[in-house]
């Protein structure tokens, strides 16, 4: 697979998917992507001069656009992971929610139908399209127990609910149209170049700045971590190799309490770039997330097994590269946090739930 149409490519997972496509294989990306807050090229600099990388801003919910875009660059694959990605921006603003991983993934797909139908014998037999989502589908698990493949889905938040009709969407235009689809569902990603308002590099950033470390409830949540290189080797391998209409679970085998990755976090800084007195004594609880998910843990053994990939990081080494990274990179996120989003706290508009700012 030569050429790779890439949505979502300057967020987070996209940005690390495309850098390791378009820098270390040598593929053909064309990274298509709306650039709304999260969107940040600056994720896409060690590539951008790349004879291999090129960059198109469009809406995916535009389908001239789409269509255009498809004939232009005649992919061979696309990695769909275009999406409104935040928990509690989704409570305040479920609208963008919908149109974007929703109508958007709809739109893309008629698309990507449209395209791959006009293709010759050998280059539609080629053609592949994954579909990248998340363990949120799944809702949440008690004490025991992983998501599989075949866990039924309980979505709690518009964000999880949002992307759980997406996944129907893409699952129904493989047996229905025959579209070439697979699908992922991913734990919880971390690594170099998140966007300030997810846990690890918020809590990241407050440290360093001396400010409240805000723990939702009693930071008991449990989440499994996955270092986000170790994710974008494994899309790029389910693409490639991954059995048409089959869905594969990515997670890293990092169960950590919320609580748990804080401190981590605190005492990795304090080890690194010492301060007057411990992180850990900037802890604050505050009011939890309304529709808070106890615990979400992926069972990658179909992966695994199956395609042979293996997470490289575990959480100990994961974090310490992630925590490095912020301190050594503070030209990329000194910019969001001065201009996009300081540190506040979101998702607030729910019954019960607190409206003070838990960080300056």
């Amino acid at each position: 697979m030569k050429r790779v149409l890439v949505t979502g490519g300057a967020g987070f997972i996209g940005s690390a998917v495309v850098r390791h496509l378009a820098g270390e294989l040598g593929v053909d990306v064309l990274n298509v992507d709306k650039l709304t807050y999260a969107g940040n090229l600056e994720s896409l600099r060690p590539v951008s001069n790349l004879p291999t990388y090129r960059f198109a801003q469009a809406d995916i919910a535009d389908r001239a656009a789409m269509d255009r875009l498809f004939a232009e660059f005649r992919p061979d694959g696309v990695m769909h992971l275009a999406a409104e990605s935040h928990v509690d921006r989704s409570i305040t603003g479920a609208g963008d929610f919908v149109q974007t991983n929703i109508v958007g993934t709809f739109t893309l797909l008629e698309a990507a139908r449209a395209y791959w139908s006009g293709l010759e014998a050998d280059a539609k037999a080629g053609f592949r399209f994954l579909h990248v989502s998340t363990d949120e589908v799944y809702g949440s698990l008690g004490a025991e127990g992983l998501f599989e493949e075949t866990t039924p889905y309980d979505p709690s938040s518009p964000y999880s609910a949002s992307k759980a009709a997406s996944d129907h969407l893409a699952q129904a235009w493989m047996r229905t149209y025959g579209l070439p689809v697979v699908i992922s569902n991913c734990s919880n990603n971390y690594g170099p170049f998140h966007f300030p308002e997810k846990l690890i590099p918020l809590v990241t950033l407050n440290a360093l700045a001396g400010v409240p470390l805000p723990v939702y409830g009693k930071g008991d949540n449990i989440r499994d971590w996955l270092f986000v290189e170790d994710h974008a080797r494994a899309l790029w391998t389910i693409l490639i190799t991954g059995r048409l209409g089959e869905k594969y679970n990515v997670g890293g085998r990092n169960e950590r309490t919320n609580l748990d990755v804080v401190e981590t976090i605190c005492d990795v800084l304090d080890e690194l770039r010492p301060g007057p007195k411990p992180r850990r004594e900037l802890i604050t609880f505050v009011t939890d997330r309304p529709g808070h998910d106890q615990r979400y843990a992926i069972d990658a053994t179909k992966l695994e097994t199956e395609l042979g990939w293996r997470a490289r990081e575990d959480f100990a080494s994961g974090i310490r590269r992630t925590v490095a990274w912020y301190l050594d990179n503070e030209w990329w996120w000194k910019p969001l946090r001065e201009g996009v989003y300081s540190g506040e706290r979101l998702g607030l508009d729910a019954p019960g739930s607190a409206s003070a700012k838990t960080a300056g």
